[in-house]
Formats: C-alpha cells, structure tokens, sequence
C-alpha cells in the first residue's frame, strides 16, 4: 500500500524521493539482454498460442497496429453485447475491433480473443519496460518501483497465458473444450492476480515522478482496465456467479454426498499429492529434506539464499528446505514464479527466524520491503518465524508477502508492525498462525482464508490507531478477499495497558470493492464498538462488502457497530458458507494433499 499509508495519523504518504535523473539508454549487456531475451520469448510463445488459437477457429487475428486507427468503425453486434458486460465498454470495443476477424467472431470467440488480445498488450508492455533503462542511475525508490514492476508484468504475462490455454478451443473441429469448476476457478483467480499486479505496479510509481515515471505509465496504460474486461467478459459467460458481492465458487461444483458428509475437521484441504499430505504433521526427523540450512555449518549450506539458489525451475515433486534453529537476516530472500512446488520448514515458532529491517522509508515501495517472499505455485511453510524488526516508525515494513498460487502458511509466526503479512495475490490458507502488527498488518488481494490463527494487535505509535485488515478488492468480478475463520482477536500485553489511547478495528477499504469477512471468532475488549474504519471520508462505504458472522467475547458485540451500506451482519448460513475453505478458495480440491488439517465448511 503506497499512498497515504504512513500510518493513520499521517495521510500524507511516503516520504519525498529525490527528483529522477534523465533516462540512460544503456544498460549492463548481460541484465539487458538476459531480459530482453526472456520478454521475446515471452512475444513467441504469445504469437504461438495465438496462431494455435486462429487455426482452430479459423478466426485471423491481427498482430499490428491497425493503419488507420481514426477511421470509425462500428462494433458488430457481438462485440457490442460482449463489451456491455464489462465495466469499460468503449475501450472493450476498440480493442477488440484491432482484431482483424473480430467482425465475424461468436460471443463465445470473443471470451478467448479478448484474453488472446490482453496477453499481447502485457507482453509489449514488459518488452517495452525492460528496455527502457539502466537501473544504475535510478534512485532507490524509483529503482524499486521499476523492478517490481518487471517481477509484476512478467507474472501477469504466466497468468494470463495459463488463463489462455485454459479456454482456447482443443479440438480440430474447433469446438471448445469444456471447463471444469476446477479450471474456472483457475482462470478466475488468475485474472485477479493479473489485475492486482497492474494495480501494485502503479502503486509503486504513485509518489514518485520522472522520466521513468511517464514510460512507465505509457506502457502499462489500458491494462488494468483490459485485464478488467477479461474478468467481466469471462464471468459473464456464465464461468463467474456473484451473491450480494460474494463469488458463488461451489455452484458449479457437484459435490458428492460423500463430499459433504466428509466435511469436518479431520480433512485435508484438498491440493497436492499423497505424499506431501504428510509432509506437515510428520516429525521434522522423519523428513528428507533436500537441503539443510545451517549458520553452525553442519547442513548442506549456511545460508538461506543459498539454498534457494539451488531450487530447481518448474519442479514437479516438492522440494523441501530445512531451515535449523538461528536468526536468519539476508537481503532479497524470494522464491519467484518458476521455484513451483517448494515447501520450507523450521524449528518451530521463535526457533528458525528469518528476520529484516526494510522499510519504505529507505526509499523502497512496500512490495520491496519483504523480509521474504513467494510467488512460486504449491509454496508451503511450517514451523518459521517471518519477522519484520523495523517498528512502528518507520511505517510500511512486510515481515512476508506472498503472491503463490496454493499456499500454505502452517504454524509460523509472522510479526511487524504496519503491513506485516501481505497477502498479495492468488489463493492461500493460513492455519494456526500467530501475526502481529498495527495498522494494516494484514493487507493485500490474495482470495485468503486464516483459520485457527490468533492476531495480535500492538501499541502503535502516539495518535495512531490500529486496522487488522486492509483488502483492497479493485473489481467487482476479483475473487478475492479476507475470510477470518474460528480466530483470536487478540492485544499484546503493552496494547493492553493502554487501550484506550489506541483504539483498533476490523479493517478499513483500502480499495473500492474491499471484502472482509470475520466468522466464529473470539474479539478481545480491545475491539472499538464501531469494528470498522473508514479509509477516508465516505470512500467505498457503499461498494465494501464488510460481514461478521457468529463472533463472540467482549469485543463481538454488534450494537455499535457501523451502518455504512456495505456492512452486514451475516445470519444465512449459505452467505456465510461462501468464505469457508471449500467454496471462498476451492480449498477441498488441494489442501489435503499438504497434511494440514482444516475445517471445509463452517463447523468447527
């Protein structure tokens, strides 16, 4: 969260950069070129799968600009009923029309055209980015801004390309191959992920300004808003279904009656193999691991960089690494997109900790900041401390971000202050974590379910006041949000003390369609009697989708709570079955096979 985020007292944001030097064209030649080959790789594989795409259709698609971009040209209708459905029609329209073929397209067609056509914008958008300078002369805060920016596009490009290949025609007849419940989640979650990189890449450029600046706003411009048709287009089909702002996941899914007599709290969530479904209750002891970290030197290496260094790319079986008893602090610790199906392990809570001091006011944006990171599919942790040291003064400070698609967070503690666990993206679970922090400190557009965890709110700085939660839901059709299930809403014994000088609530929007849920959990007196915050004046207040649901102690009580149009307090159980793990992030069809014990539906 970059702007107006120093903290609730200060909505200000961040602190000066200093002005931008001008833009060198050179670069280091092997950065440079090692990038500029990964972004043209990236253009084949696109023109390929487009190329695919046409000869099963017999649809042409255009690949360049059209040669006469003013000449007015009339939507037909199909392109005009598919571009109705979206939030930015006139935009959808001229998009689509650069297609040569458009004009003869179905409804149908045009869900994987428009897709198709996206795909190619984004890449263009990362080629074009990569090539724009070196990061040498840059400042550090804009230097960052700029990265982010690469890891962003290059991770919307992988999602949407999955998202392509999941609906394009697989037949020479060119009919489309049918969707399952499992690839229609897929391809929901994967252009909310899309869109939410846009969104953080933008962010971080948001109090900066400079030459970088403007190229960057000049290659990503129209992307959000073309991911956010995809999204509209695609669920529109009948793919998405939506319940008074909350997505329908298991609509499409016939459960088994065996299915649903098996929810109870000895299931596994359903994701990966049999032989990881142990991996997270068995002894650290009865575990290979294939690399051992150790600060003594009795592992296979000292350092937890080094061991991710060894990681293999796009791995199939899961690749464990154990991480022994020691405070672990080094810089740009991270797991990326292509390190898929990695799970690290440690000594327990407070034992194995991975520690950093990064903070925004070192002229960093708050993604950079992450003590550590993960974005590889299948990421799973247990038994480690992520920890943020840098305080309540220096305002935006991740302990752990996490944009991995299918992670599990299990028995870790993850502690900050302001913006302690970003939950960036894609779909995660957190079981019996502890996390820690005040305002914010737990942010982000992942569609997340933390359940049996207790949060822990902290004194904050002088006039501050605390926010658990800040979801920052952009699109309506995003299957994203924050479900808080059979969880402790703690203080700290220092907040305790003093809890009337610092009030705390559930969360506050920090974008338009914020969703937050908080189901059968305890709420400490620390609690203020309204529960939410608004982020400023009467923004969202209509568009949030903010729901208690069965809460109890001292602080649950909803007498006092807010009356703002998008509150409510839940009393169906079918709307609050739409957070559980098995509807809110399809959790039956994968967590199982981790070993972590869940509860699918809302018994507990």
């Amino acid at each position: 969260m970059e702007y107006g985020r120093l903290g609730l007292s200060e909505p200000g944001g961040s602190s000066p950069s200093p002005s931008e030097p001008t833009i060198f064209i050179s670069r280091p030649r092997s950065s440079k070129k090692k990038i500029i080959f990964l972004s043209l790789l990236a253009v084949l594989l696109i023109v390929v799968s487009a190329v695919s795409a046409a000869m099963l259709t017999g649809i042409h698609y255009r690949t360049t600009e059209p040669k006469n971009p003013t000449l007015k040209r009339n939507p037909t209708q199909s392109i005009s009923k598919t571009c109705s459905k979206t939030r930015f029609p006139s935009l959808c329209e001229n998009y689509l029309l650069d297609f040569l073929g458009s004009d003869i397209a179905s409804e149908k067609d045009l869900i994987h055209i428009s897709l198709n056509m996206t795909l190619q914008h984004i890449s263009k958008a990362l080629y074009s980015s990569a090539a724009i300078s070196s990061t040498i002369g840059m400042n550090p805060r804009i230097r960052a801004a700029y990265i982010d920016c690469l890891e962003l596009l290059d991770d919307s490009v992988d999602a949407l390309s999955r998202s392509l290949t999941s609906i394009v025609p697989s037949t020479s007849s060119g009919a489309v191959k049918p969707l399952t419940a499992s690839s229609t989640d897929d391809v929901l979650t994967w252009l909310s992920a899309a869109l939410t990189n846009q969104d953080t890449c933008a962010d971080g450029f948001s109090d900066v300004s400079g030459a970088v600046k403007d190229q960057m706003a000049s290659n990503i411009k129209d992307l959000s808003e073309l991911v956010s048709n995809c999204l509209a287009i695609f669920s529109a089909s009948g793919a998405g279904d939506d319940f008074s702002g909350v997505p329908i996941g298991n609509r499409r899914r016939l459960m088994t009656m065996q299915e649903d007599e098996n929810d109870n709290e000895d299931e596994f969530p359903v994701w990966l193999k049999k032989r990881e479904r142990r991996l997270l209750s068995l002894p650290i002891t009865a575990i290979q691991a294939d690399v051992v970290v150790s600060k003594d030197g009795n592992g296979t290496v000292k350092t937890i960089e080094e061991a991710l260094k060894k990681i293999p790319e796009y791995g199939n079986r899961r690749f464990i690494i154990y991480i022994r008893q020691g405070r672990y602090e080094e810089d740009n610790l991270k797991i990326g997109r292509k390190k898929t199906n990695v799970m690290i392990i440690g000594d327990g809570k407070g034992k194995t900790v991975i520690t950093g001091g990064k903070n925004v006011l070192q002229n960093l944006t708050t993604f950079h900041t992450a003590s550590f990171a993960a974005s590889g599919p299948g990421f799973i942790a247990r038994d480690v401390t992520f920890e943020n040291y840098a305080g309540p003064a220096k305002h935006q400070a991740v302990a752990l971000r996490v944009g991995s698609d299918h992670a599990v967070v299990y028995r870790c503690n993850i502690i900050g202050y302001q913006d302690t666990m970003y939950a960036h993206s894609n779909r995660q679970f957190y079981r019996e974590c502890d996390i820690y922090g005040t305002v914010d400190f737990i942010f982000g557009n992942a569609a997340v379910v933390f359940q049996n965890c207790s949060l822990y709110a902290r004194k904050p700085m002088p006039q501050q006041k605390n926010t658990i939660t800040a979801q920052n839901r952009k699109d309506p059709n995003q299957n994203t949000g924050i479900s808080i299930h059979n969880c402790r809403i703690l203080a700290t014994s220092d907040l305790q003390a003093s809890k009337g000088s610092y009030p705390t609530y559930l969360g506050r929007p920090w974008k338009l369609y914020s969703r937050t849920v908080y189901m059968l959990s305890y709420m400490g007196d620390h609690l203020h009697p309204r529960g939410w915050l608004e982020w400023n004046t009467t923004f969202a207040l209509d568009t949030l989708y903010y729901g208690e649901y069965m809460n109890y102690g001292p602080g649950g009580a909803i007498g006092q709570r807010v009356s703002w149009p998008g509150y409510r307090v839940i009393t169906s159980t079918v709307e609050a079955n739409r957070f559980t793990v098995s509807q809110f992030i399809s959790g039956s069809t994968w967590i199982p096979s981790t070993g972590v014990a869940f509860v699918a539906g809302l018994s507990t």
